[in-house]
């Protein structure tokens, strides 16, 4: 009998990517039409009671929520670069990449060693330590090549980000109805395209 293998599938959601989705899904969009958490230094408090994440008395300022949104709108820019998604130019893609090398500039991280291992640990508290443990966690995935597979659904409005599980890397959608309603969208296109097209001829 051969010997049981420890060694985690590859379609295993590690916590990092909960943590990084957690912050991502922040925004309108979505398949439930959730409201902005980071609208103000009020509901991002709020959020941060919600997902234990801080308490009544964490101190959040607006210039919080304004970087708030400023790392989720670049990240998920990139998780729609992910996903394929035709509208995120090469130009839209480095300036959303540069924002996020100027954001981490703002939250260091240092290398913690043990006999285990070593990993990246954000060196602040409160506000600027959740972004920074967002920014770890995204290093973490990153050299264990997963990130990659954190993506942002490709149909316009949702662009709900999640973790992508198929075996070749393929998923562009959160789910089968945000995948009907582009093909259907596509397909609508298409056929008012080849009218039009009829018309001149």
């Amino acid at each position: 009998m051969p010997p049981r293998t420890t060694e985690r599938s590859p379609l295993t959601q590690p916590p990092a990517v909960d943590a990084v989705l957690q912050f991502v899904n922040t925004h309108t969009s979505g398949p439930r039409r959730l409201k902005e958490r980071f609208y103000n230094a009020r509901t991002m408090q709020a959020w941060l009671v919600e997902n234990g994440l801080g308490t009544p008395t964490t101190h959040v300022t607006e210039a919080d929520a304004a970087g708030a949104r400023e790392l989720r709108d670049a990240l998920i820019t990139v998780l729609l670069a992910h996903s394929g998604d035709g509208d995120i130019t090469p130009e839209i893609l480095a300036e959303a990449e540069e924002d996020l090398r100027s954001i981490a500039a703002r939250y260091p991280l240092v290398t913690v060693v043990t006999a285990s291992g070593a990993s990246l640990e954000t060196t602040q508290t409160g506000v600027p330590g959740l972004f920074g443990t967002v920014l770890a966690g995204i290093t973490e995935l990153a050299q264990a090549d997963l990130w990659n597979r954190l993506r942002a659904c490709r149909h316009q409005p949702c662009h709900f980000c999640f973790f992508d599980r198929t075996r070749n890397r393929s998923a562009a959608y959160c789910g089968t109805k945000c995948g009907s309603r582009a093909s259907m969208r596509t397909y609508r296109q298409r056929k008012k395209e080849l009218a039009a097209n009829a018309d001149l001829t």
